[in-house]
């Protein structure tokens, strides 16, 4: 079973030609208000690749939380340890251009308010992955992955947004999913952050696929998907959703990583993250694409 700590948002997506400079305005086209957040992103991702995931999580009493749940709950993620709090549900301001890229401003609002402690002790054991990211407090966070650690789980953590990390956390986490930037803002070349950590670190690097450093020295190379992007969005959480279902599932790390690149390419031929994300068919499908 997966457990996902993390935020939950609501995604105000505009579309744009080109992203504006700074201190510049650019028409866009009609907005779109759709569920996302670093969390609930990477539990649905998880979900439609097979996984039971729970999300544990905040919101506001707002329209915004029906908005930010609903996908959820139809797709099958249990929402029971998502808490209701004073703070308004947390807002992802996302400029698309017509290129596929994207730029993004979060205000947290809720999600500051998740704690460790809705987490029940009988949702850690031996057989539980956990998820995190850094879009919830990291101290709450770090006290999830020291409890699971107790009991022997499995910890997953992506390094997004990029900011600043315990180092004495490091030796408790299993496996840390970072992209090319994020992995550069922890101030530590990537084999050097690979040996601190219990299984290793990945690497994301968009069209140029994955890196996978293991504690050991070994690497492991993933391709992606050759495809022409329409919305990079939610790319980078389905990888992540993906890879922890797969290893959840008992995948071995190379098999789980290719699933995650298929299942990452995928979800950029759509506009919108969990709209985009794709199934376990859909991937299984698209492995056999990736490209040489």
């Amino acid at each position: 079973m997966i457990v996902v700590f993390g935020s939950i948002n609501v995604d105000l997506i505009v579309p744009v030609p080109r992203l504006p400079r700074p201190g510049e305005t650019v028409l866009g086209g009609d907005y779109a208000l759709l569920p996302g957040g670093k969390g609930a992103n990477q539990a649905l991702a998880a979900r439609r690749a097979g996984a039971e995931v729970v999300l544990a999580g905040a919101v506001g009493a707002d329209s915004f939380a029906d908005i930010a749940l609903d996908l959820l709950r139809r797709d099958g993620v249990d929402t029971r340890l998502v808490r209701v709090v004073e703070r308004p549900t947390g807002c992802a301001a996302i400029m698309v251009s017509s290129d596929g890229e994207n730029t993004i401003a979060v205000a947290p609002g809720a999600n500051a308010s998740a704690r460790s402690d809705q987490v029940p002790d009988e949702l850690l054991s031996a057989g539980t992955t956990l998820v995190g990211q850094m879009e919830v407090p990291p101290s709450e966070t770090a006290l999830l992955i020291r409890r699971l650690r107790g009991c022997g789980g499995y910890s997953l953590l992506n390094l997004a947004p990029a900011l600043p990390i315990d180092v004495a956390l490091l030796g408790e986490i299993d496996l840390v999913v970072a992209n090319v930037g994020e992995a550069a803002a922890t101030g530590s070349d990537p084999e050097r952050l690979a040996r601190r950590l219990r299984h290793g670190l990945v690497v994301t690097r968009g069209a140029a696929g994955a890196l996978a450093i293991l504690r050991e020295g070994m690497r492991i190379e993933v391709p992606a998907l050759a495809i022409e992007p329409v919305d990079t969005t939610g790319a980078g959480d389905t990888f992540v959703g993906v890879l922890a279902a797969a290893l959840d599932l008992g995948s071995t790390l190379e098999t789980a990583l290719h699933r995650a690149s298929a299942g990452a390419g995928l979800a950029c031929l759509a506009r919108g993250a969990q709209s985009a994300m794709p199934d376990g068919a859909a991937i299984a499908a698209a492995v056999d694409r990736l490209s040489p």
